[in-house]
């Protein structure tokens, strides 16, 4: 198997053992969860919606490292801190797929690091 990693000064980097993304037999590029945290790795202080905007700004940095961009992902999960923001995050989210969104799932969660309300990863192909 063919493995690359892929990083970005654009983004965060990883706050524990893992990369911001990983390139797999040359075709798949897994994305890991972002949260947000702007590139010099402070917590962004705002709203749900803020946070939200944070989060796929840093995917999209990662995804143009990568020489891609939204259009090339195929499957997301949306990791929220109460259901309560699903419409909030949804509207962000939705702004940056115009047409044939990806397959996504969204779940409530007991927790997310630093105690944001967010956290968004992505599955993109090339």
């Amino acid at each position: 198997m063919t493995r690359e990693t892929i990083a970005t000064k654009n983004a965060p980097g990883a706050i524990g053992p893992y990369s911001q993304a990983i390139r797999a037999e040359g075709r798949f590029l897994f994305l890991s969860g972002q949260i947000p945290l702007t590139s010099t790795g402070e917590l962004l202080q705002g709203d749900v919606k803020d946070q939200a905007k944070q989060s796929m700004e840093n995917l999209s940095a990662v995804l143009a490292e990568a020489g891609l961009t939204f259009a090339n992902v195929v499957k997301t999960t949306i990791f929220l801190s109460g259901m309560e923001h699903f419409a909030a995050v949804n509207e962000v989210y939705g702004a940056c797929f115009s047409a044939d969104p990806p397959a996504r799932s969204t779940v409530a969660v007991a927790g997310l690091p630093r105690g944001v309300d967010v956290e968004i990863e992505m599955i993109a192909v090339y």
